[in-house]
């Protein structure tokens, strides 16, 4: 049997404000049931309006994720009892949300297909002991971005890579902190099997399992491993599995049925009549467009080009915790002169990446002066980067000084972090 899966990823957007009220959307550690009014408690009279900074942020995931920007779009009214949400009901997007098909490429070359990306509120959060339920109603209104994917993951490695990107693509573009510790990112997988020759004729199972509200990605990865060997056994002993949603229990590390699944249909969506129908110009997208910062593959490529990092040293500062020494790196980078050794030192020495840059840059700077090579050794090395890279070095006879910097970071990479940079710049400018 052959694994299928899709994945809907939820992440609550940063916004000052709640998706439809005025309600503060900072309620870490809040007292319960403190970032409330009138409009996220339900209460008859009060409308909701949607937050423009919540939608500007929707969309510029989307451009990011490759998505096609719908020009008109409305939210819906999502009728489901949701003993979380006073209204009743979820007002979210069906039909016509914010971003619609896009793709997402994987380091392996492979495109995970999105089928969209909309904005909703987040449910309140509950607490159960004692057979009584309490409710906080600090997280419900608050805004979130839904993130579904197709059923096009045949592994789970593909999945986890895939939520890492997304989490990472979230904090670079400032759409949300994505902290999974705090309920930030939440990941709900959609898990079924099939058979070879159904792969091949691409027919999708007549079921699937809903793993609702992972807060890890080692969890994911767990729980979709477990589903498929559950799965398989059920298949093996003449059954179907039930469609139905689970969660995932680290005690018993394991998934355990919760609900039975709803149908799209079973939600009865329509328009909500309280917000009027949205509708984005060709100069707003284009201006959005034009904000995006730059990506983390486009960093990547930065990093190897301009500083001469190997492509892996590159990958540890476009992902996760890296992405924040990026700016750490570059300051030591420029008052080292020294790129490679500043990134062996935040790579390797975790606990130097809380000193100050001028501390870091002395650690550079000893650990450098210990392995200095001899100047004949550096020449061989700047006759070969000369040779190896002469475009740049008719750019730095032309003028152009960051080529100079450019073949410094191809010498310092090839010497392992080994040079003296300075030596390196006399030695190219004798030579050049």
């Amino acid at each position: 049997m052959k694994l299928v899966l899709g994945l809907e990823i939820h992440i609550q957007v940063n916004a000052k404000h709640k998706m439809f009220c005025g309600c503060l959307a900072d309620i870490w550690q809040a007292e319960p049931n403190s970032h409330t009014c009138p409009t996220c408690l339900g209460l008859p009279g009060a409308l909701p309006v949607p937050n423009f900074e919540a939608v500007q942020k929707a969309h510029k995931l989307g451009m990011v994720l490759n998505c096609v920007i719908n020009t008109n779009s409305h939210f819906d009214r999502k009728h489901y009892f949701y003993p979380d949400l006073p209204k009743g009901y979820q007002i979210s997007q069906y039909k016509e949300p914010l971003c619609g098909r896009g793709c997402l490429e994987l380091n392996s070359g492979y495109c995970v297909d999105i089928e969209r990306v909309h904005l909703e509120e987040d449910t309140a959060k509950s607490f159960h002991a004692d057979g009584k339920t309490l409710i906080d109603f600090n997280k419900s209104g608050i805004a979130l971005i839904e993130i579904v994917t197709a059923p096009c993951f045949g592994q789970v490695t593909d999945a986890v890579e895939f939520c890492k990107k997304v989490q990472d693509i979230a904090r670079v573009c400032d759409v949300s902190d994505a902290d999974m510790e705090k309920g930030n990112m939440r990941l709900e997988a959609n898990i079924s099997l099939r058979t070879a020759e159904m792969e091949q004729a691409g027919i999708l199972p007549t079921y699937k399992v809903e793993v609702k509200n992972i807060n890890s990605f080692r969890f994911m990865e767990k729980a979709v491993l477990f589903e498929l060997n559950r799965q398989t056994e059920l298949f093996d002993s003449g059954q179907t599995p039930k469609q139905e949603n689970r969660g995932w229990d680290e005690k018993k590390q394991g998934t355990v049925s919760q609900r039975t699944k709803e149908e799209a249909h079973d939600y009865r969506y329509f328009p909500d009549p309280d917000i009027p129908p949205l509708h984005f110009s060709s100069e707003y997208i284009a201006k959005l467009k034009q904000s995006l910062p730059e990506l983390p593959h486009q960093l990547k490529t930065r990093l190897v080009k301009d500083y001469g990092l190997k492509p892996a040293s590159a990958e540890f500062f476009v992902s996760g915790l890296g992405i924040e020494l990026v700016p750490k790196f570059e300051r030591v980078a420029m008052l080292t002169n020294d790129p490679v050794g500043t990134a062996n030192v935040l790579i390797n020495k975790a606990g130097l990446r809380t000193s100050s840059s001028e501390d870091l840059a002395k650690e550079v700077v000893q650990k450098r002066s210990s392995h200095t090579l001899t100047v004949s050794e550096l020449t061989e090395v700047v006759s070969k980067v000369i040779v190896a890279n002469p475009e740049v070095v008719a750019n730095y006879k032309g003028g152009k000084e960051s080529a100079l910097q450019f073949l410094v970071g191809q010498c310092m990479r090839e010497t392992q972090g080994k040079a003296d940079p300075r030596t390196i710049i006399d030695l190219l400018k004798q030579t050049v």
